[in-house]
C-alpha cells in the first residue's frame, strides 16, 4: 500500500474536517508569515483542491 492509498484512505467520508484543519492551519501560518500571507491562502487553497480530487 503506497501513501496516496494510506492518504485515500484515512479522508474518506471526512474531506470538510480535512478542509476545515487546512483552514485552520493556513490561518495560524498566515498571522505568524506577515506579508506571505497572500502566499500561505494560495497553498491552502491548492491542498484543499486536491483533497476534492481524491475519491469519496
Amino acid at each position: 500500500m503506497g501513501l496516496m492509498d494510506s492518504i485515500k484512505n484515512m479522508t474518506k467520508g471526512k474531506k470538510p474536517q480535512v478542509k476545515q484543519g487546512i483552514d485552520k492551519g493556513a490561518d495560524m501560518i498566515g498571522d505568524k508569515a506577515g506579508s506571505h500571507k497572500d502566499k500561505v491562502d494560495k497553498g491552502a487553497e491548492m491542498a484543499k483542491d486536491a483533497v476534492d480530487k481524491l475519491p469519496d
